[in-house]
């Protein structure tokens, strides 16, 4: 088995014997024996071997490494594929959500606009000598003065969204 994937591992890397061989600092004799199986390296030399393939040891002294076929490329390119339209599909229904949040926030903006136009800033009648009612006047007035000011800008930036988000033809 270590013999095989030796040999296979360094195929895939596009490595020749002596190439190998001078990376390890051995002859070319002792990789040609290892991946004959006639001889086995020591520990520090697998070890060694596993760095300049950049594969774990465990890889080496595993299971048979198979070469890569053309039905292989086939399986990882059907998986790529798979992949892909899944992708798309997350893709599409993230912008479909944002679509509806836009939607949903331009409709909030316009009925928040519409409740304080039928209000008609009640609370400025209010008898302001009691402290709570002061408090809560204040309140709804700073509330209201902050939206007027700051919810076109949102309906603006809402309505490009929508826009930006629509579904294509």
């Amino acid at each position: 088995m270590l013999n095989e994937n030796i040999r296979a591992i360094r195929k895939s890397k596009g490595l020749s014997q002596e190439e190998l061989a001078i990376k390890l600092n051995v002859v070319r004799q002792t990789i040609s024996k290892w991946e004959q199986g006639l001889s086995v390296p020591d520990s520090d030399m697998l070890i060694s071997i596993s760095e300049v393939l950049e594969t774990p040891v465990s890889t080496l002294l595993g299971e048979r490494i198979a070469e890569s076929k053309i039905d292989d490329l086939k399986v990882i390119s059907e998986k790529l594929e798979v992949i892909n339209l899944q992708l798309a599909q997350r893709k599409a229904a993230r912008q479909k959500r944002l679509h509806w949040f836009f939607i949903s926030l331009c409709a909030i903006i316009v009925m928040a606009f519409a409740v304080l136009i039928a209000l008609n800033s009640l609370y400025l009648g209010w008898n302001y000598a009691d402290p709570e009612t002061a408090v809560v006047g204040v309140g709804l007035h700073a509330f209201e003065w902050l939206f007027v000011r700051i919810a076109p800008i949102i309906l603006v930036g809402a309505i490009v969204g929508i826009i930006l988000t629509r579904k294509k033809a």
